[in-house]
């Protein structure tokens, strides 16, 4: 039976199993894996807030690392004309902004509350959120100037002065995609979007309430808003799902000092085994990211995100014709079940079931697990690098490809932590109507816009989304290397033949498909989502864009931390240096031939290394626990415990 009679999506399809027999029959891979493993635990917050200190924190906006979970949501995007005005409205909105301490304990009841009802949402518990992000114009206005001391070439301040509009074609938002064609993203710079409002809520009613109450303060302070895009929950059996019908945001990285570990592992999310701990500073800056990379960017930015806003319409009907489609041309080659249906198809796209389940453990129908159960809880791509179980051209392998990324023919997969910093915190909801083919005439028919809003949250927008973007998802010979080509992302990527590879007795058996694109770029939007203490600094009209180096941070050969007018640089010969703008060395610590590395340890001391871990030279400054190292667009390099100087570069000057 197709599970999307009439082009309609349904929620899941479902081979109802009370026998272990039937299961193992319809899931043979996941269902032996799980006998193994034995019942999968809740996640449960250690009582220590301790062990995990992001949960505690009041000074980052919630919806990074906790996510607002809203049903009903709405943002306002915002254009100031008086920056004044536009000051004293942020001094008075900063003390709603919901912090990640407030979103996680309210989440943790919720969720607790849900599993014990059995799935079902406690109506006891409802809450609003409130959620503030600038873009790089929104930035600049508030502080009266320049937020980058330096724009590197490559580097992530470039990628957000310029703005989403600006590397469209580079991301593949061309033709019907263009920026040309966007409803927001791509104003006039006298229009320009300085700020993106998120508002959130359970209650349709008291979301209403609030906008309204925005939209008047918004007024009060001159504001224009360019453009209100409203979301929320599609509802029935379409409840936790996009508009193709599948379920959404199931992938989601975890995050160390967050999340809590697997006592068994120890890099997994306890109760998720599926879900690798990535560092938290991949998508909070400040924070030690992986490897331990310096973030170089500016002091402001500490204890942010950046956020990319993606207005992603949907034709449904049309994408899922496509489906039945190619569903045809595949019986036709051999190469697709008698039986199989255009869900059998569209499944194969996602690479997962619409309810969820990866066709990677459950190749001929979905059988979903008990609430809380983690449906990635197995999901390893390592024993399928031909793509015969999940093709490789998959939605969610082509974005996350896990342990399975084969970097050439003939070589082993990857190790999964080497993808850690290519990870990207996503809070997708839909737009519009859920499509009806009963009812082509109404709000509900073809004609109505509909799709997703994509909100996603990184430390880099250079490395993660549009890495992911450029080299994963729109790049036809990814994974690299293989003949017949691969092909771009069925469901994200632009037009693209792709290769449908199934097993045979020769090996491997390539059948070609030609996939439109279904999914359109509406809007776009790079913007930052400011700590509250950077928001209330900007309330004043102050801006610190000293570039910091955070304690954990290690420097190598070739790193170079730009403020404008001074550098500090690891030189390719191991000597740590302060350079000029022309680059002129005007300090260093002699240690050419001999340094390895430099490490600013969370005791507040800057170590050069040798190769072999001794120690080469120090600042001396250890002992001093919440210490900063700054490079400051006035020359100084210097380390500050508060505001006592405790080491400065010869050669500065206090700025």
């Amino acid at each position: 039976m197709d599970a999307v009679p009439s082009s309609a999506p349904a929620r899941r399809t479902v081979i109802l199993a009370g026998a272990g027999a039937a299961a193992l029959a319809v899931c043979p891979r996941a269902a032996a894996a799980a006998a193994a493993a034995g019942p999968v635990p809740l996640a449960e917050r250690p009582a220590g807030a301790a062990e995990l200190p992001l949960r505690a924190d009041r000074t980052t906006q919630g919806d990074v690392l906790a996510g607002s979970r809203k049903d009903h949501a709405c943002l306002l995007l915002v254009h100031f004309r008086d920056v004044v005005l536009a000051r004293r409205w942020l001094a008075r909105l900063v003390p709603e902004l919901s912090t990640t301490e407030e979103m996680a304990r309210f989440n943790a009841l919720f969720s607790a509350a849900r599993v014990k009802a059995g799935g079902t949402d406690p109506a006891s518990l409802s809450a609003q959120w409130t959620g503030l992000s600038l873009t790089y114009p929104g930035l600049r206005l508030f502080a009266g100037r320049d937020p980058f001391p330096a724009v590197p070439a490559g580097s992530t301040a470039e990628a957000f002065t310029q703005g989403a509009a600006l590397r469209a074609e580079a991301l593949g938002d061309t033709g019907t995609s263009a920026p040309a064609s966007w409803l927001f993203g791509a104003e006039d710079p006298r229009r320009a979007v300085h700020a993106v409002l998120n508002l959130s809520a359970d209650d349709p009613d008291r979301l209403a309430s609030t906008v309204t109450r925005h939209r008047e303060a918004l007024a009060t302070a001159g504001a224009t808003i360019v453009f209100r895009q409203d979301a929320g929950t599609l509802p029935g059996a379409l409840r936790g799902h996009e508009h193709f019908g599948f379920t959404d945001g199931i992938s989601q990285p975890g995050v160390l000092g967050f999340h809590a570990p697997d006592p068994a592992t120890g890099t997994t999310v306890q109760g998720k085994p599926g879900t690798r701990l990535v560092p938290a500073g991949e998508f909070l800056v400040g924070q030690e990211k992986a490897g331990q990379r310096p973030a170089g960017l500016p002091a402001w930015a500490t204890g942010g995100s950046f956020q990319v806003v993606r207005r992603l319409a949907q034709d449904v009907p049309g994408w899922w014709e496509q489906a039945r489609q190619r569903l045809a041309e595949l019986k036709k080659a051999g190469a697709a079940p008698a039986d199989a249906t255009a869900t059998w198809v569209a499944a194969r796209l996602v690479g997962r079931w619409p309810g969820g389940t990866p066709i990677a453990g459950c190749p001929l129908a979905e059988v979903p697990g008990p609430v809380g159960d983690d449906p990635d809880a197995h999901l390893s791509y390592h024993e399928d690098g031909q793509g015969w179980h999940t093709p490789l051209f998959a939605h969610i392998r082509k974005g996350n490809p896990r342990d399975g990324l084969v970097p050439g023919p003939g070589r082993p997969p990857l190790d999964p932590g080497v993808l850690d910093n290519r990870r990207i915190i996503r809070r997708g909801i839909p737009f519009g109507p859920a499509y009806d083919p009963q009812h082509p005439e109404g709000a509900a028919g073809p004609d109505t816009p509909r799709g997703l809003v994509f909100i996603g949250y990184q430390a880099d927008l250079v490395q993660q989304f549009e890495f992911v973007a450029k080299k994963w998802i729109n790049e036809s010979d990814f994974p690299a290397g293989r003949n017949p080509r691969v092909g771009a992302d069925p469901v994200l990527g632009p037009d693209s033949p792709v290769t449908f590879e199934t097993e045979s007795d020769a090996g491997s058996r390539a059948t070609t498909l030609r996939f439109g694109r279904y999914v359109r770029t509406q809007g776009a939007l790079y913007a930052f989502t400011p700590s509250l203490p950077t928001l209330r600094a900007l309330a004043q009209g102050v801006l610190d864009d000293s570039v910091e180096v955070h304690p954990g941070t290690v420097l190598r050969p070739g790193d170079v931390l730009d403020a404008g007018a001074v550098r500090l640089t690891l030189a390719a010969d191991g000597d740590l240096a302060v350079l000029d703008r022309a680059g002129a060395k005007r300090w260093s610590a002699g240690t050419a031939g001999t340094g390895h590395d430099a490490l600013f340890s969370r005791d507040g001391e800057l170590t050069v290394r040798t190769e072999a871990g001794a120690t080469a030279w120090s600042s001396g400054t250890a002992g001093h626990p919440g210490a900063r190292l700054l490079v400051k667009p006035s020359g100084d390099v210097v380390i500050l415990d508060v505001d006592r100087v405790l080491w400065r570069a010869p050669g500065g000057h206090v700025g």
